[in-house]
């Protein structure tokens, strides 16, 4: 056993309990006990103490939508003339850049690398959205090998789609269904598997029915983009005369464990229908603005009672850049500086574990007895008054990524004063660099 104390404990429970001198104890992966850091030392004398020193500790952060496999397009230059709208970024890098991913070192190394950077930024746990069309079959389980070495809690799957064949859209369904079997037969509380699917634009209804029938006695849901561009939406009416929700509720896609990813480009009539099947919706505004995809209807959302998450779309690791950005996005978009900071809070630290909880069966995102011990120390050391009930505000205007100082996931130190404790990130990004000068010279003669 471990007591991490002497700290102000953020719980983010019901109650919203703020600690002063508080201390949590941890036993194995499960947060046991919270009180006092006194109380706690001498009821549990044997157990190991790590002081703060009076730093902030708070639950880890989750991040809703994440793609591991993107790394090495970081700095990438792409050749020809510069991808104009979306349909394009797919096609001249992301499209190009999965079918290249070929080998178990690349994936590797592609999903360590942004999970180590998440530790340093104190996220603790990702569902992920994962494609290698170059290397499929098995793909899943060098993710996770990946993410269990580094510590970090995910949820995995495949991006099935139809842009590279029936064979490899079949492979990737077999991967899907594999992988969540897989982790319905073993042990863990650290990964688990949802079942993947690229956007309404890359699937057939062939392949929507063959994804609703492989999940038939699976007990998932889908993690899927949906109405991301204006070019889902154009394809989805071309195809079926629908929009891109109704046509995935035709196929029984959308249900109770759906991520819906984006919905920039979706309706009233199809918020109703995301509302009425329990589809969860995930908003990544940074990579949005990027994409030039337009700004998704957030604000509608929450008042059709939609459970709508936070996450990143691989654009950054850091959960931290992604609230402030999604604070501020509202705001401009709105012409309102009143608008967006409830809704921003509430899918940071409510809806967000909320989300994990349908993949995960112990509790996460919050510090409170019987929960796992998914818990960050931050290096603030607040110049204001401060408590639970501001503590979002403090976050957009005051909290740092380089605050983290320790983190820790299911209970084991993952990083301790700002120092990684299990791998040497001098040497995974040494060989993550000889890895992606390769990889950029595979692509640029592809």
């Amino acid at each position: 056993m471990k007591i991490i104390g002497n700290g102000s404990i953020l719980t983010l429970d019901d109650n919203n309990r703020f600690i002063t001198n508080g201390a949590i104890l941890i036993d194995n992966e499960i947060i046991k006990e919270i009180g006092e850091t006194d109380e706690l030392r001498q009821k549990y004398p044997e157990a190991e103490f790590l002081n703060v020193e009076h730093r902030l500790i708070m639950p880890g952060f989750l991040n809703t939508h994440m793609h591991l496999y993107s790394t090495f397009a970081r700095g990438m230059g792409l050749t020809g003339a510069p991808p104009k709208n979306f349909k394009e970024i797919l096609e001249k890098l992301w499209w190009k850049m999965d079918r290249n991913l070929t080998t178990e070192e690349e994936l590797y190394y592609s999903a360590l690398v942004p999970l180590i950077e998440g530790i340093k930024v104190g996220t603790t746990g990702i569902l992920d959205h994962h494609a290698s069309f170059g290397l499929v079959d098995g793909s899943l389980d060098i993710l996770e090998k990946a993410a269990t070495e580094a510590g970090v809690r995910s949820a995995l799957c495949y991006e099935t789609s139809d842009r590279c064949g029936t064979k490899l859209r079949d492979a990737s369904i077999n991967e899907n269904v594999r992988y969540i079997r897989k982790k319905k037969d073993t042990v863990s509380t650290l990964t688990a598997a949802t079942f993947g699917m690229h956007a309404s634009l890359t699937l057939s209804d062939e392949t929507l029915e063959k994804c609703k029938i492989a999940t038939e006695n699976l007990d998932t849901g889908f993690h899927i983009h949906v109405a991301e561009g204006i070019e889902d939406v154009e394809d989805s009416l071309q195809k079926s005369g629908k929009r891109v929700v109704e046509r995935l509720n035709d196929f029984d896609i959308l249900r109770d464990k759906t991520l819906a990813i984006h919905c920039v480009h979706i309706d009233e009539h199809e918020m109703d229908i995301l509302k009425s099947t329990n589809t969860m919706v995930i908003h990544n505004p940074e990579s949005n603005m990027n994409n030039a995809v337009g700004v998704a209807p957030l604000l509608k959302f929450f008042e059709k009672g939609i459970l709508v998450g936070l996450g990143t779309d691989g654009y950054t690791p850091s959960m931290f850049e992604s609230a402030k950005v999604a604070y501020i996005l509202p705001k401009l978009h709105n012409k309102d500086p009143r608008v967006g900071g409830n809704e921003i809070q509430q899918m940071l630290f409510e809806n967000n574990r909320k989300i994990f909880a349908k993949f995960f069966a112990r509790p996460v995102g919050i510090i409170k007895e019987g929960a796992s011990a998914d818990v960050i120390v931050l290096d603030y050391f607040p110049p204001t008054p401060f408590n639970g009930s501001n503590v979002f505000y403090h976050l957009i205007f005051g909290m740092r990524d380089h605050m983290v100082n320790t983190t820790i996931v299911n209970g084991k130190v993952v990083m301790q004063d700002h120092k990684l404790t299990e791998i040497d990130e001098e040497e995974v990004m040494t060989k993550s660099r000889e890895i992606a000068k390769k990889f950029w010279e595979k692509m640029q003669n592809a």
